[in-house]
């Protein structure tokens, strides 16, 4: 619901001078990244068995802040296909998070290496003496994967840098046109972030178990990653707004809806987590099963517990609550929580396939999740800092100003 307004943003509202400490913080966490990056590079490749830790531990980490490009991907096509009009205040860290691609593109090269330590089917030999995957060599190959990993990582840049190019043009000329194209563009990108996404979480996480699999298994994927970026946007939009930013551009309405988005989409990862699981379980096929079994089993069952209780339970009903999603300091809260619980959700689908029965999270584990976080952060920081924190000449941007929820 909308209401003519007299809102406006002046130029300090919507722009890092030079100088400020958040331009200087970027640089810092990207080089304390870098350098943690670089360690656990040169301590993974180190002895075989180390070698073995260290590619689940890169891939979880790197999975993890991948989602939240993707996640932020989404949301901005998600606006634009729908002409919103509520979110032009808050869609510019959105940009300035799938902004991040390219660097994701590089942080990508080090699983390369790791492609015979991850990928059971990359074994010549134990492809040759199991019939299940004799079947599915001609799609579980490692040419075959290369090429779909290039179609996705130059679908999910394209779409992300011609976005944010495009918005952050319309800052500087004003131009309706842009947003028009920007709408004429994303139905058509909605449908191949669908496809590509889906298969990359086929490739790059269920393939780790290459004799089971789950249809749900991309939406899976798909709903953490949205939950996940929703909630960063939130812990950065409260975190802007204290330090004396975005002004008019952010009130309790847009915190409110951004909340209601979050909470949607932890019912909906509950949704499909239960509907994998429920199906699975009641055919009770063994090829089907092993995915289960594996995380039932031990300490991983506590896991599992955790993400049950703490993913979906905990969230939802701390989320229900209007005041919560209104309310900058709890909404923060829950948003942190969440961005740690989706860490986890990604952690239970990646490491039970090398630590059957006895989760672990050590250094080497901790050093990966730093450098590539860090690296990323640093990166996502650098592009809030360089552009206005707010399309400053979007057509609809007095509508996102005069916002009011029923």
């Amino acid at each position: 619901m909308s209401h003519p307004s007299a809102a406006t943003l002046s130029e300090s509202e919507v722009a890092v001078p030079a100088g400020h400490g958040l331009r200087r913080a970027a640089g810092v966490v990207f080089v304390l990244g870098a350098i943690c990056l670089a360690a656990s590079i040169l301590w993974g490749f180190g002895e075989d068995s180390v070698r073995a830790r260290f590619f689940p531990a890169y891939l979880t980490a790197y999975a993890y802040f991948l989602s939240l490009s993707l996640g932020a991907l989404v949301f901005v096509l998600i606006q634009w296909v729908t002409k919103a009009g509520w979110s032009v205040t808050v869609r510019r860290l959105a940009e300035n998070a799938m902004g991040v691609m390219p660097l994701l593109v590089v942080l990508f090269v080090p699983l390369l290496f790791g492609l015979h330590e991850l990928f059971h089917w990359t074994h010549a030999d134990a492809v040759a003496h199991d019939p299940m995957l004799t079947q599915k060599a001609p799609y579980l190959n490692v040419t075959f994967f290369l090429v779909r990993a290039a179609i996705y990582f130059v679908a999910w840049t394209a779409l992300a840098l011609w976005f944010r190019a495009q918005s952050v043009r319309q800052d500087s000329t004003g131009d309706h046109a842009l947003t028009r194209r920007m709408q004429l563009v994303s139905g058509p990108a909605i449908f191949a972030y669908a496809f590509t996404v889906t298969f990359a979480a086929f490739d790059w996480l269920m393939s780790l178990d290459p004799h089971w699999y789950s249809t749900i298994f991309g939406g899976y994927f798909f709903a953490g990653s949205l939950m996940s970026a929703l909630s960063l946007m939130a812990v950065v939009l409260v975190l802007l707004k204290g330090a004396g930013f975005l002004g008019a551009g952010l009130t309790r309405e847009h915190l409110h809806d951004v909340g209601k988005l979050t909470f949607a989409f932890v019912i909906f990862w509950a949704y499909l987590a239960f509907s994998q699981f429920m199906l699975i379980w009641y055919a009770n096929i063994p090829e089907e099963t092993a995915f289960f079994k594996e995380r039932l089993a031990g300490d991983w069952r506590g896991v599992s517990v955790a993400l049950l209780v703490g993913h979906f339970a905990l969230p939802f009903f701390y989320l229900m609550s209007r005041h919560v999603k209104r309310l900058p300091a709890l909404l923060l809260l829950g948003s942190v929580y969440l961005l740690v619980l989706h860490f986890v959700d990604v952690f239970w689908l990646v490491q039970p396939a090398f630590q059957p029965g006895d989760p672990h999270f050590g250094a080497l584990e901790l050093t990966c999740v730093l450098g590539v976080g860090g690296t990323w952060l640093g990166a996502f920081l650098w592009l809030v800092t360089r552009v206005r924190l707010v399309p400053v000449r979007d057509p609809r941007l007095p509508e996102a100003l005069a916002f009011e929820n029923f």
